[in-house]
């Protein structure tokens, strides 16, 4: 068996899922996949509702299409990507209601870190206690820079939504990966931000960015990507 190379990602299971899917094989995960985001689109608007008003369904099934299509093709099928799934769902449903409510519900951070530390237990190559340790720091990093930036400025900048967000994040990548994690999201903010100020003026820039967004896509691509070379 290969040593694993940490931090645990999806792409990074590979070696311990009878090597190499077979093309047909991929062929028909990446099918039942993309026959899966409508139903699964559908349910993200439904949920996203309840919270806020969801974008144009046509747009939630597309982006629900993107994602169960990229992880079918990118990890080794069965249990892997069926954890995927759900992960790409949740984040996506997430995202949904952050960037037009401000808000990461309960419902779904607190579930979402469960899953990740059931999938960690389950695995062949997951270290668990790397995970268990990834969902404590994870959290406890992003609410001890919002409690102190309370106590500094008497203002709210990230909310508890956030690190339990990054809870989830350490408990399905590892502790390992939580710097690439949060590198990924704040350059996703900053271009929000950017492009923001570039259509709509400099002032702008100053309005308050839902930054669960950002979080929940960089989440996503070190889950299948690996995380950065740093």
């Amino acid at each position: 068996m290969p040593r694993l190379e940490r931090p645990w990602t999806a792409r990074r299971l590979s070696p311990y899922c009878s090597g190499v899917t077979p093309q047909w094989s991929q062929i028909a995960w990446v099918a039942a996949a993309a026959a899966a985001a409508l139903p699964a689109g559908w349910a993200a608007g439904r949920v996203a509702r309840a919270y806020a008003p969801p974008p144009p369904p046509v747009l939630t099934v597309a982006a629900t299409a993107a994602i169960f299509v990229w992880a079918a093709a990118a990890t080794p099928g069965a249990l892997v990507l069926a954890l995927s799934l759900v992960l790409g769902w949740t984040l996506l449903t997430l995202a949904l209601i952050d960037a037009r409510a401000f808000r990461l519900p309960d419902p779904l951070t607190l579930p979402l870190l469960a899953a990740g530390l059931v999938g960690a237990f389950l695995l062949p190559g997951a270290p668990f206690w790397d995970h268990l340790a990834g969902a404590a720091i994870g959290y406890g990093v992003l609410a001890a820079i919002g409690w102190a930036f309370w106590r500094l400025r008497g203002e709210e900048s990230l909310g508890l939504g956030d690190a339990k967000l990054l809870g989830a994040a350490g408990a399905w990548l590892g502790w390992r990966a939580l710097p690439s994690v949060l590198i990924v999201a704040c350059l996703l903010a900053f271009a929000v931000i950017a492009i923001r100020a570039a259509f709509q003026g400099p002032a702008s820039a100053r309005r308050r960015i839902a930054f669960g967004a950002p979080l929940c896509a960089a989440i996503w691509i070190v889950w299948l990507g690996g995380p950065l070379a740093i």
